[in-house]
């Protein structure tokens, strides 16, 4: 049985046209795998104190995917291939 995932990239930096090319090549491996995909930018953390503008940096959180797979390790390896700048995050989805 399918299991869904999110995978959360982390980092920006202004891309290449050879990023852009990994980047579409990556999307089209995982093909049917991926159900959502969600590009971010321009931040902000709100806190109970204060409100901050995030940075795009290596630092920033840049794209929400959600897949199909059929385990966490399947979902490592979807995420291994990934460009990302800095890293990707993956977490199971409950329920």
């Amino acid at each position: 049985m399918m299991k869904k995932f999110v995978l959360i990239t982390v980092g920006f930096e202004m891309p290449t046209p050879e990023d852009m090319q990994k980047w579409m090549q990556w999307f089209q491996n995982i093909g049917n795998k991926m159900t959502q995909q969600v590009g971010l930018m321009n931040g902000k953390e709100v806190t109970p104190e204060d409100i901050k503008d995030l940075a795009m940096d290596k630092l920033a959180l840049t794209g929400i995917l959600t897949i199909n797979a059929e385990s966490m390790d399947e979902a490592v390896k979807i995420a291994q291939a990934c460009p990302a700048v800095t890293s990707t995050k993956v977490y199971e989805v409950r329920g």
